[in-house]
């Protein structure tokens, strides 16, 4: 071997004498990291995955990327309130990605084309699991357990599938012929469907405990809660949800004038709107305050921001931050209310105490007060696991205690999101932990908190501002029947949204990292995989100076202590 001199480090293959990485004290780590929209997503979707599928203009696979975990995108693109949106780093660049309407594009294109669900066949001894009831969580608790090769039975009272979302939700957000469609399409992949079939009446759950291997409850809450003021009601109380349900399926309503609606959440305003649509004069009564960046989850009322300002467009006067006082009654009808400010403070135990202010009451003069504050279980059939209850006690994966092969999930379960993506997601989940028990293979294992990536670990140097799209919406004068309020995107607007996602902690192959290395540690295969499998660093070389790390847009690298 030659003596070295300065000069003589580019001789050929010199520079692999020199083993560098004996310096590090910190080192890089190809580390995948989930994205806020996908921590955000109650249904429990990756975002990033199908965004990037779909800047690739591959609708299918997006498609197919999607629905392995939310099979209703048709429908969840248009009602869900897309907390991942709120939750995306790019809303804090410029405007957060329109997650939701691709989701909306992406569900339409499948029922259009055709695109059949990519499941794999049944074996002729697979197990059996029953669903109680077809509303979102139940459509997803079977759609999963067929992924997973169980034989699902989806078991409904009604005689059609949907629950809330076709019993109450109206058409103006949600039409019917995309939730006939998706329904239908999701049911013919191979569930095995039974109207007409309710608890109680032409089953019992220990009958289902003997025939299934697994029962899965997802009643939802089908009965109003009760409401009155110091005891008192007027004699024509008729509750949101009720009101609701009749026009949907026959399009009547009582004749009312003026309403004060009392809640927040999104049954009341959709209750509001309807009575404007039908030339009321509507308040909005409810002690949450109005969604905005300094109101917290908590404080702030239920119902998604998007239709509040929508019935807001449409005559809808809203009282936040108020609670109805008095009850105004001539004999047993009221003739109006008194409201009294009020406010939610938080307590030290995270609970909220809702406070009165003396001295701020006001009047309203209407002719008809109706309670939309919040529904609760049916025990019929299930009053035996309900006891005195009016939702179900549930382990975080959905088991009701002492009850082995029985399980809960969507609105019924305690503590439930309350929205139709968070029962997708439960449904999901609850057909893991099913199948997980039906193979005997379920453990009790702590859940990892994920570290989810923050827009500061990402490297904004490489990406522009674009302005984000808008869906067009009804004017409000328009706003009449069940025309739909929005409509979706279209395909390159789609495409335009999903290359604008930074692909928050997944690896976009850009190759700054290969690229960039001043030791040339940094690696290829000669496959390529976009999630950053391809790459490798050779640790011998690699001196630990960062500089991939700080350069790679997404945060796919960490720099990490040397081991000792």
């Amino acid at each position: 071997m030659p003596v070295m001199t300065p000069g003589a480090f580019a001789y050929p293959a010199t520079a692999l004498a020199f083993k560098t990485g004996s310096w590090r004290t910190m080192r890089p780590l190809y580390q995948p990291r989930p994205a806020p929209c996908h921590s955000g997503c109650p249904a429990g979707e990756n975002p990033c995955d199908y965004l990037a599928q779909v800047a690739e203009e591959d609708f299918q696979a997006a498609w197919e990327t999607l629905v392995a975990t939310n099979p209703l995108p048709a429908i969840t693109g248009r009602v869900c309130d897309h907390p991942c949106e709120s939750a995306c780093n790019r809303g804090r660049f410029d405007a957060a990605i329109a997650i939701h309407n691709v989701e909306r594009l992406l569900g339409d294109e499948a029922i259009r084309a055709g695109w059949g669900y990519p499941l794999p066949p049944l074996v002729p001894d697979a197990p059996k699991a029953v669903v109680v009831g077809a509303g979102p969580a139940g459509l997803s608790c079977a759609y999963h357990l067929r992924r997973l090769g169980v034989q699902a039975t989806l078991m409904e009272r009604l005689p059609v599938a949907g629950g809330t979302l076709r019993m109450a939700l109206p058409g103006y957000r949600l039409p019917r012929e995309v939730l006939d469609a998706e329904i239908e399409r999701l049911l013919a992949a191979g569930i095995n469907f039974l109207p007409n079939t309710a608890l109680g009446r032409e089953a019992s759950v220990a009958e289902l405990r003997q025939e299934y291997n697994a029962v899965f409850l997802g009643p939802g809450r089908q009965r109003p809660r009760p409401w009155d003021v110091d005891g008192r009601t007027p004699s024509d109380l008729h509750p949101a949800l009720t009101l609701l349900q009749e026009w949907v399926a026959f399009g009547t309503m009582p004749e009312i004038r003026s309403a004060v609606i009392v809640g927040g959440g999104n049954s009341a305003v959709d209750m509001a709107r309807v009575l404007a649509r039908a030339g009321a004069r509507v308040h909005l009564v409810t002690h949450d305050a109005l969604p905005g960046p300094d109101v917290t989850r908590e404080a702030a009322m239920k119902a998604a921001p998007r239709d509040i300002r929508q019935a807001q467009e449409e005559g809808v006067i809203l009282h936040t931050e108020h609670g109805v006082h008095r009850l105004i009654l001539r004999g047993e009808k009221v003739v109006g209310v008194e409201l009294v400010r009020m406010k939610k403070l938080a307590r030290d135990n995270g609970r909220f105490d809702i406070v009165q202010f003396e001295g701020t009451e006001t009047v309203l003069h209407v002719d008809q007060v109706i309670p939309a504050v919040g529904q609760e279980v049916e025990p019929e059939g299930m009053e035996n696991l309900l006891g005195e209850q009016h939702f179900f006690p549930v382990d975080k994966v959905g088991r009701l205690a002492g009850q082995a092969g029985l399980f809960v999930g969507g609105d019924a379960r305690e503590g439930a999101w309350g929205t139709v993506s968070g029962a997708v997601g439960d449904g999901r989940r609850a057909a893991a932990v099913i199948h997980a028990h039906l193979l005997g293979e379920f453990h009790d294992e702590p859940e990892r908190e994920l570290q989810v990536i923050g827009i500061a670990e990402l490297n904004l140097h490489y990406f522009e501002q674009a302005p984000r799209a808008e869906e067009p919406l009804l004017p409000p004068e328009n706003r009449v029947g069940s025309a739909e309020i929005a409509g979706g995107l279209a395909t390159e607007q789609v495409i335009a949204e999903a290359n604008r996602c930074f692909s928050c902690g997944n690896c976009m192959a850009c190759d700054n990292c290969w690229t960039l290395c001043p030791d040339q540690a940094v690696l290829k295969t000669r496959e390529f995989a976009a999630d950053g499998s391809h790459y490798r660093i050779d640790y011998d070389y690699c001196k630990g100076c960062g500089l991939c790390a700080h350069e790679c847009p997404v945060g796919y690298i960490a720099m990490v202590s040397e081991p000792s």
